[in-house]
């Protein structure tokens, strides 16, 4: 017979925001929880990279969306702003197309009109505020029914309303590539590049994703912030207020296989043999992992396999401590290549990392403009950041590779007026590789299942699984990736489990009357 003790116990494996929110969801509730991490520290993708004193965010690096969080600590009875300390930012990010041609865009979407208008002209400013409405539009009608939904479907979004829900789905654009949508908004090409970089946010292409992702843009407009300790502070606040409410966390354990007795899924066996029962089992890792056979053959066919050619973006990033000359850093800076159309067709189709990249930087002691947090002989913290192809699990990224790739990265940079001092004992580069080796069963695929397609959205597995008591939660499942939707999963994951719990108990309950 099983443990008492477990009837009651959730393992959470992986301590990633998803995981993190669903352990303070349910410790708030009173369940026993336990999270197993394989890390010596929270974040999943929120990665740290340590050079020197410098601790560089090298992952995700964009916090928007605050309402998510806010909402999930006020669940718990904690206030968010205890927590984390934000900052919000003035300029969302400056482009760069040459050493002469740059424009910002604002959190104040007035601002940002005005400059579209001096960049563009008076025509592009008044489409790109149609381009404002629409996004907020297609934002308010998928919050409910998709972004807060546990696994939604397209024929449920759009029936659920009657004759009202088909009007609301038409307004969507799920039929409509991005970049042909675009089309109808800005004349100016540079235009359409900037706005079509959108769809790399959920690790797509604007030329396969569908029109429903201009809705980024207006999640931008609601706010982007700055976290003071970096991106990895969010982590640790999750993981300390969760801890707080009676979780357990784990570092440097990794889950060698999912237990199921019974037909549903009855705990964690570790690397170390140690076996951790429980009555559900949370799942915090990329899907793919599960059909991979990475936690056993029980629960390998909990959900189906993702094919290769369906893999979201990898990346190349090189975290530096380095001088910058010639260009006036933003926090976020984007340097754009000359053939959109071809970068995309370099990864998507031809499977290599593009002949000439597209570039994020993040100036991480960078405020707006030229702002700095602070002065260390002229040497700031950088994560540099190129699109790729996600094959980090069958192609070898040598050195003679990564500096072909870092020799067509920075001349992007110097064209566009940014020269970079880098020193190889201050720069760490991040291969598809190595992020295949952090995230396995990827091949390096940071987002999950790119979103290429009027349906791949609806694609993406929910929070349950075929295996009663396995829920999945993460970047790779519904609602997608990124930091405030890897939360939503998390709450996802939770709510499914409680109300299975719940739904439980009442059918027991009967049973249990009519023996008394």
């Amino acid at each position: 017979m099983r443990d008492l003790a477990a009837r009651n116990r959730v393992v959470i494996v992986g301590a990633g925001v998803a995981g993190l929110t669903s352990a303070l969801a349910l410790s708030a509730r009173g369940l026993d929880v336990t999270v197993v991490e394989r890390a010596a520290a929270p974040g999943g993708k929120i990665r740290e990279v340590g050079i020197g004193a410098a601790r560089i965010d090298s992952g995700p690096t964009v916090f928007t969306m605050r309402w998510v969080f806010e909402e999930l600590f006020a669940g718990a009875g904690l206030n968010f702003a205890d927590s984390v300390k934000l900052r919000p930012l003035s300029v969302l990010a400056r482009h760069a197309w040459d050493e002469r041609t740059r424009l910002d865009l604002f959190a104040d979407e007035a601002r940002s009109v005005d400059a579209i208008g001096a960049f563009a002209g008076a025509a592009e400013a008044r489409r790109y505020k149609q381009f404002c409405a629409d996004g907020r539009k297609i934002y308010q009608i998928l919050e409910t029914p998709f972004l807060r939904a546990t696994a939604p479907s397209l024929p449920g979004l759009a029936t659920a309303g009657g004759i009202g829900g088909l009007i609301e789905l038409r307004k969507i654009r799920p039929f409509t590539t991005m970049w042909n949508a675009l089309g109808d908004y800005f004349k100016d090409p540079r235009l359409r590049q900037l706005f079509g970089r959108y769809a790399t946010y959920c690790g797509s292409s604007p030329f396969q994703a569908p029109a429903t992702l201009m809705l980024v843009a207006h999640v931008e407009q609601q706010g982007v912030w700055i976290i003071e300790g970096g991106m990895h502070a969010l982590a640790r606040a999750l993981a300390d207020c969760a801890t707080r409410l009676g979780a357990s966390i784990r570092y440097e354990q990794e889950v060698r296989e999912i237990m199921v007795s019974g037909g549903r899924a009855a705990g964690v066996i570790l690397a170390n043999g140690e076996r951790i029962e429980s009555s559900s089992v949370i799942v915090n890792a990329d899907v793919g992992a599960l059909p991979g056979g990475l936690f056993g053959q029980a629960v390998q066919r909990a959900v189906p396999p993702l094919a290769p050619k369906l893999r979201s973006l990898s990346a190349m990033t090189w975290s530096m401590v380095a001088k910058t000359d010639g260009f006036p850093l933003s926090r976020h800076s984007v340097f754009f290549s000359r053939d959109y159309a071809r970068e995309f067709t370099d990864i998507f189709g031809r499977g290599e990392v593009p002949g000439e990249p597209t570039v994020y930087i993040c100036g991480q002691d960078r405020i707006d403009d030229t702002a700095m947090l602070g002065d260390d002989g002229g040497e700031e913290e950088l994560l540099v950041l190129v699109n790729a192809p996600p094959i980090g699990d069958r192609k070898r990224f040598d050195q003679d590779e990564i500096a072909r790739v870092t020799q067509r990265t920075f001349a992007v940079l110097e064209r566009c007026g940014l020269r970079v001092e880098a020193q190889p004992d201050k720069t760490q580069v991040t291969t598809p590789e190595d992020f295949n080796r952090l995230f396995p069963a990827t091949g390096g695929a940071l987002y999950g299942r790119a979103s290429h397609g009027w349906s791949a959205s609806f694609e993406r597995p929910g929070a349950r699984t075929k295996v009663p008591g396995l829920y999945l939660a993460g970047g790779s499942t519904h609602p997608g990736p990124g930091v405030p939707m890897a939360a939503l999963s998390g709450r996802a994951a939770s709510a499914s489990l409680l109300a299975d719990l719940d739904a439980e108990q009442q059918r027991l309950r009967p049973a249990a009357t009519k023996a008394t």
